[in-house]
């Protein structure tokens, strides 16, 4: 295997490149195709990915035979935490009966069994870029060999299946294994931006299926709570992680009439200072927000004192409770919120909150979240 040895540094750490599952792909594609033009055996091969990078891969398990040819690569997620990291990818190639380059998956690659994707119902999950790319990879080797008749690619991955079981694949009604993906051909470690077009596709399905209003929430805690306590499939959310703001960006974008985000306390609270982005590096003002807000709802200095010290939140409500001073508190934070998601969503869509904790359950929602729910759960 040919390790990147390209680097960026975030936050001060220094990460190593990968590359994708469709740069993978096109570099098997290539090489087989290559073996089966010419005869010749290859043990690397070169490909140029659609961010400008070139990748020298090693070739592994080569089978030639002589009407078809299977090798694979071997996928390097570089520093990134990836479920694929690892993995091998197989392209076959054998000549086809028209003349026409042909892709499709085989074991392992996922397939489509819901509208809204990159590619129809029943297509492998082979997505747009990643089939360019094999595309163009493959047509580069027929003019090299001077070959002007049709091939047939198909793209396997014997883990998919297995690693399929750890991605959003289940949830977005891709079944069998894992997606081709990949834009730029490379990874970028721990990338913010591969977590929002994994959004991205999400809400882009649930729009194209016909979908208004859409239930957020960020993590397993909103889904547990929407499951035991609102009685909604928890399938029925999209997960935000921590990007609220960016998730509510998407809604208004596709055009939904309404988005209501369910979530703990913690994480929402934080909506209530403008924070729109949920993750503790850009800060934990959870107790000061409570603070000032109980503070402006008649809350005395001295409990004041004791909220700032408090660890969790569930710690802060029983304060505000011992001091009668929970909903009129509440009514503040839900006020909040509702204004700087309203503010985001720039009055193209409905936007509502609804609040819990572990401890104390439903806290409160904002003004519009009813509403929001009621349309929610008639669609």
């Amino acid at each position: 295997m040919t390790a990147m040895e390209q680097y960026v540094v975030k936050e001060g750490k220094k990460l190593r490149l990968g590359y994708t599952t469709g740069s993978c792909a096109a570099a098997a594609a290539k090489a087989a195709a290559y073996m089966l033009l010419t005869g010749r055996r290859m043990e690397t091969i070169r490909i140029r990915t659609p961010k400008g990078i070139p990748l020298d891969l090693e070739v592994l398990q080569i089978r030639m035979e002589p009407d078809r040819v299977s090798c694979a690569i071997v996928k390097d997620s570089g520093d990134d935490p990836d479920v694929t990291e690892g993995t091998l990818i197989f392209a076959e190639v054998s000549r086809g009966e028209t003349p026409e380059i042909t892709i499709d998956g085989g074991i392992g690659v996922g397939r489509v069994t819901k509208p809204g994707l990159d590619q129809p119902v029943g297509a492998a999950a082979i997505n747009s870029t990643p089939r360019r790319m094999i595309r163009e990879n493959v047509e580069e080797v027929c003019r090299f060999a001077d070959y002007h008749g049709g091939l047939s690619v198909v793209i396997s991955a014997p883990d998919g299946e297995r690693l399929a079981k750890r991605t959003f694949n289940p949830r977005l009604g891709i079944v069998g294994g894992i997606s081709i993906l990949g834009t730029t051909g490379i990874v970028d470690p721990m990338s913010e931006q591969a977590l929002i077009d994994t959004i991205r596709v999400e809400l882009t399905q649930r729009r194209k299926n016909g979908t208004e209003y859409i239930l957020l929430t960020p993590g397993n805690y909103g889904s547990d709570y929407i499951q035991d306590e609102l009685k909604i499939d928890p399938e029925t959310a999209v997960l935000t992680s921590n990007y609220i703001g960016d998730t509510l960006d998407l809604c208004r974008n596709l055009g939904f009439r309404g988005a209501l985000l369910v979530g703990h306390v913690g994480k929402l609270v934080k909506i209530a200072g403008g924070m729109l982005n949920t993750h503790s590096k850009y800060g934990d003002c959870r107790m000061e927000i409570l603070a000032s807000h109980a503070g402006a709802a008649g809350l005395p200095p001295e409990r004041i004192a004791e909220m700032l010290e408090c660890a969790a939140c569930d710690d802060a409500i029983r304060i505000l409770k011992e001091c009668g001073l929970f909903e009129k508190t509440m009514d503040r934070i839900t006020d909040r919120i509702s204004f700087i998601m309203d503010q985001r969503a720039e009055g193209a869509m409905s936007t509502g909150a609804i609040l819990f904790s572990k401890e104390y359950g439903f806290l409160g929602g904002t003004k519009q979240a009813g509403t929001l729910l009621k349309h929610i759960t008639e669609e």
